[in-house]
């Protein structure tokens, strides 16, 4: 049955048009001693805070080259936290020990800041772009081209050797699956091509040897309906085992009856990071649940993480595509699959598709070295 339904699945996936889309590049490199002396001849361990003019020098380069070529909003990190964006009506920040965390709205915020603690050497820079205007996805080869004449303009300032700046293009599609439920009728085709075609389609061309990883995290939210839908008993030392036994049997057979078997459950309460890695990882740093993936390889199956101890607010389902479900380099087949399970699993959930949110957020990352 699995495999007649991805043979029969459409080629184009239909996105309500009240779908949001987010774009963001990423730039790392090393802070090295030599970097330092280049940009801060003066500096000494001893002086108040010792740092502080590295980081401005690096920061004001930054936002210089930023107005030069057009980039309304770039942020300046050098605190070694992961970096991540999100989509928010209201603009704003917000740090944990180990994440640095943007919220915006690119239709109407732009932003030029920095983070550091001039007393501290970082280990590596980090330069944030936000996309920002309508029609993000639309011009996003654009905007990469930008960023990147930008880095690379950067670079040559800093002398700075080819191959030190690491760039990440990352591309978010977020959606109610409920959308139409809830009186969305609109919706928008897409064929969801890899990023390197379509912006060859617009004549910028990307290294050869770049990595590229795409996937989909639904998030669902656990509340009292869920919970009575399993016997909890408060008292027992894993309490909540049976609900995420339950969620992740049905999980697993959803997914396999709709050919999806390269994933995760993720409900310990973790940040999942999906990365691109040449060999597969499901590891645990910290409040992050690092899960690597090469995309070249076959499925690695399907895993589940939970705390059978602990009650969390929302359980993550992820679906990470391979090469065998990019036909001609497109993905509308791969989400429509994942939408089809997704939907059999609201149903198998009782899910009031009228009231509730079933967020997806489609992903497309790429990555490369300047």
């Amino acid at each position: 049955m699995s495999i007649v339904r991805k043979r029969s699945a459409a080629n184009k996936a239909y996105i309500p048009v009240t779908n949001r889309d987010n774009q963001y590049i990423l730039a790392e490199f090393q802070m090295t001693d030599e970097l330092l002396k280049k940009v801060y001849p003066d500096f000494s361990e001893n002086s108040k805070q010792p740092y502080f003019q590295f980081y401005q020098n690096l920061s004001q380069l930054l936002f210089t080259l930023s107005n030069d070529f057009k980039v309304k909003s770039s942020v300046f990190v050098a605190n070694d936290k992961l970096v991540r964006v999100r989509y928010s009506q209201e603009m704003h920040q917000w740090q944990t020990s180990q994440q640095m965390l943007f919220y915006y709205d690119p239709q109407v915020h732009e932003l030029q800041n920095s983070f550091f603690d001039a007393n501290v050497k970082a280990k590596k820079i980090t330069l944030l772009f936000l996309a920002s205007g309508d029609d993000i996805r639309i011009n996003a080869a654009n905007f990469h081209q930008r960023v990147e004449h930008l880095l690379k303009c950067y670079c040559q300032q800093l002398s700075l050797k080819e191959g030190d700046i690491r760039v990440r293009d990352h591309q978010h599609i977020t959606y109610d699956i409920f959308a139409k439920n809830k009186g969305c009728t609109s919706s928008v085709a897409h064929k969801l091509r890899n990023i390197e075609q379509r912006y060859q389609s617009q004549g910028v061309n990307l290294p050869e040897n770049n990595s590229a990883i795409t996937y989909a995290v639904i998030n669902l939210t656990i509340n009292n309906r869920i919970l009575n839908m399993v016997d909890i008993d408060p008292t027992s030392n894993d309490p909540y085992n049976p609900l995420y036994t339950y969620l992740t049997d049905t999980f697993s057979l959803i997914a396999k009856r709709f050919n999806l078997n390269n994933g995760a459950l993720i409900a310990n309460g973790l940040v999942p990071i999906v990365r691109y890695s040449l060999h597969e990882i499901v590891s645990r740093v910290g409040e992050l649940q690092m899960l690597g993936y090469n995309p070249e390889q076959s499925p690695c199956g399907l895993v589940s993480k939970w705390q059978a101890d602990q009650l969390v607010d929302n359980v993550q389902f992820i679906f990470v595509a391979t090469k065998h479900d990019c036909p001609d380099n497109r993905y509308g087949r791969f989400l429509n699959q994942i939408e089809q399970a997704m939907r059999l699993l609201a149903a198998e959930l009782e899910m009031p598709s009228n009231k509730e949110e079933f967020i997806i957020r489609f992903h497309q990352h790429l990555a490369y070295n300047i």
